[in-house]
């Protein structure tokens, strides 16, 4: 070493490899030491420290280092407190120039917050210029593939481009923007398209050459977590065990992956005791905050946590825990971190029992919140469970009807939030109100459409419900909701088709230019005899047997009901009568009273008066008519009555 360390620093420099940073890091604290004011060598030492790691050390030599250093520096400081996990400095203090390395750490800070349509703006930005460095348009491509990853996974895959939804070809020259690619397909539900990208992306993986054993299983491991998790979900137990005895959880070296995948071994080989189960998913390290879970991953462990306390009893803590969550959040929320906790507070509160004896336990929940969403659709679904659907109806028409008298613009979005709109018109649809699905779904359509970003499929839905109707204003209705989305893609074949059917009987030249874009008639009716349709005539049902022969087969029922014996119902033998003989026919005035028996016969002269004067509810018949008193005690002459009521004259008091 020369006795100069500023030119022993600089010779070091030119040197310098991706390998030594530990010997730049010595010799710029050597100048250091002899001054302690030399830029140059304060620069190299905050560069060296970040590129072993060390990312504290850097932030606090840059803090040495004065005001004039962190000016020099700002690339620097702002990627160190965007990998120590400051997000909000890193975030001011990358939108403070407008430089293409500061517009790097931005993005990546965005990323990290999980303000991924701020990352996919500021990648698009990028991504539209040169590239002034040698690789950077291949980690821009991997960068921007993550980002649509995460987007699809937060469920705002409308903010991806549509002709990004399907991967292309670049995406599978590289193992990232394969495992990228496949992320999106799996968050979209395309499993088996997720599942054929995991092993293209693991092969290109194990085939690369820059990378050796070690570094290759370092980045296979969280491909072969998530391939596990695809074969689960696909039903493919025995190759997700499989792949399972291959991973050493221990080795993966991402302290999230490695939590998620000790998740992932817990929920597929469960075990019987669930106390047991809740302490291995307690053992798993806490992670920190520069290490933490993104929002959804952390959303599903907590959904995790709940249902394992769920499952051992602890009723109580689940629901006042989860209601202390939710009462955080303003209510009405569509939100998927919320909801789903209303559920699992509904759980709690009916402590996991189903059917009607839950419902009775939940709905004095819904007094109290009455606009929580997530509960709401659990009471639906149990109405739905137990063969309740106008309740259901009713509920879900009352929920909305709340929301349409609120002025609060979030209000309306949940109102007509494309799930609940949905729902709506499933619960419609299997009520047989088909003028409820049109209204519902123009109702949907026409305040989507003063929205900056409609939800497509929701459009698609109203507009082919009005294409239905004859009434002019639906089909111009119908006209402009397929015209906006042909706007938004003029290849969208089913918004073409639509858009050519909406005004076909009205204004055929508006779309004559958009005929030819759909498929020939004649290409769509090749192979039809038209002639042997029209000589089979229209088609009709065949009436089955049983409908054929339903009014005959009643008559048969009746007449056989008429002729069927009474089948005798046998009595026991303590409700019997004493003198009860085997084949002798009961009298049937034996539960009558004695005096209602035709069988009865008045004693005495006082018993004969009584019966003649009791006419058993008969009708007194006019004078010189007789009636016959019951059991055959002869008959009596009825005589008209004169007079009015009242002793008789001239009679005398009898003894007593």
């Amino acid at each position: 070493m020369t006795s100069n360390p500023a030119a022993t620093l600089s010779a070091l420099l030119k040197d310098a490899s991706i390998e030594d940073h530990e010997e730049v890091l010595k010799a710029a604290n050597a100048v250091l030491r002899t001054s302690r004011t030399n830029f140059d060598a304060l620069h190299t030492r905050v560069v060296a420290l970040l590129k072993l790691d060390r990312f504290d050390d850097a932030l606090r030599a840059l803090d040495d280092g004065g005001d004039k250093l962190a000016e020099r520096c700002i690339l620097e400081k702002a990627y160190a407190l965007y990998k120590t996990g400051k997000l909000e400095e890193a975030e001011k203090l990358a939108h403070k120039e407008g430089k293409r390395g500061l517009k790097h750490v931005a993005a990546q800070v965005a990323y990290r917050a999980e303000k991924f349509e701020e990352a996919a703006k500021i990648y698009k930005e990028l991504s539209s210029q040169d590239a002034p460095i040698e690789g950077e348009e291949n980690d821009l491509r991997i960068n921007i593939s993550a980002v649509e990853a995460q987007l699809e996974w937060q469920g705002s895959g409308d903010k991806v481009e549509q002709k990004r939804k399907k991967p292309a070809r670049e995406d599978l020259e590289a193992f990232e923007t394969s495992y990228n690619a496949a992320c999106c397909c799996i968050a979209r539900g395309d499993l088996a398209a997720g599942n054929v990208l995991l092993k293209r992306a693991r092969d290109l993986c194990e085939a690369l050459d820059e990378l050796n054993d070690e570094e290759k299983r370092a980045e296979v491991l969280p491909i072969m977590v998530q391939q596990s998790y695809v074969f689960t979900k696909l039903g493919k137990i025995e190759e997700a065990e499989a792949l399972e005895r291959m991973i050493n959880i221990a080795d993966v070296p991402e302290p999230p992956t490695r939590v998620i995948a000790q998740n992932n071994s817990l929920a597929t080989s469960p075990n019987e005791n669930p106390f047991l189960t809740q302490r291995l998913f307690d053992s798993v390290p806490t992670l920190s905050h520069g290490e933490r879970l993104f929002k959804h991953q952390a959303s599903i462990l907590e959904r995790n946590r709940y249902t394992i306390d769920l499952q051992s009893l602890k009723y109580s803590g689940v629901a006042y825990s989860t209601a202390s969550t939710i009462a955080k959040v303003p209510s009405p929320t569509i939100s998927p971190y919320i909801n789903p906790l209303s559920v699992l507070n509904a759980a709690a509160a009916a402590k996991c029992e189903t059917g009607k004896a839950s419902l009775k336990q939940i709905l004095p929940l819904l007094e109290q919140r009455p606009n929580d969403v997530g509960l709401i659709l659990v009471i639906i679904q149990l109405y739905i469970l137990t063969n309740n659907p106008g309740q259901a109806v009713s509920l879900l028409e009352s929920f909305f009807k709340r929301l349409e008298e609120s002025t609060s613009s979030t209000d309306q979005d949940v109102r007509f939030a494309p799930g609940l709109v949905a729902l709506a018109v499933s619960l419609y649809r299997a009520s047989g109100r088909k003028a409820h699905i049109k209204s519902e779904l123009g109702k949907a359509a026409s305040y989507w459409r003063r929205k900056e970003k409609p939800s497509l499929s929701l459009f698609r839905a109203a507009g082919t419900s009005l294409l239905e109707s004859s009434n002019p204003e639906d089909l111009s209705v119908a006209g402009k909701i397929f015209s906006s989305l042909k706007a938004q893609d003029p290849n969208d074949r089913t918004a073409i088709a639509g858009f050519v059917a909406s005004y076909a009987t009205t204004d055929l030249s508006k779309v004559s230019s958009d005929l030819e874009k759909l498929t020939p008639v004649s290409r769509l009716i090749i192979g039809i005899d038209a002639e042997a349709l029209e000589e089979a005539g229209i088609p009709t049902l065949p009436t089955s047997p049983s409908q054929a022969a339903s009014k005959k087969r009643q008559a048969d029922a009746n007449e056989k009901e008429k002729e069927k014996p009474v089948k005798q119902r046998k009595i026991r033998k303590s409700k019997m009568p004493k003198d009860f003989e085997e084949g002798k026919k009961m009298d049937p005035e034996r539960w009558l009273p004695l005096r209602d028996r035709s069988t009865y016969r008045p004693k005495g002269k006082k018993g004969k008066k009584k019966a003649n004067d009791l006419t058993q509810g008969g009708v007194v018949k006019d004078e010189g008519e007789s009636l016959e008193l019951a059991g055959g005690a002869g008959t009596v002459k009825v005589e008209k009555a004169t007079g009015g009521g009242g002793k008789p004259k001239n009679k005398k008091k009898g003894k007593k």
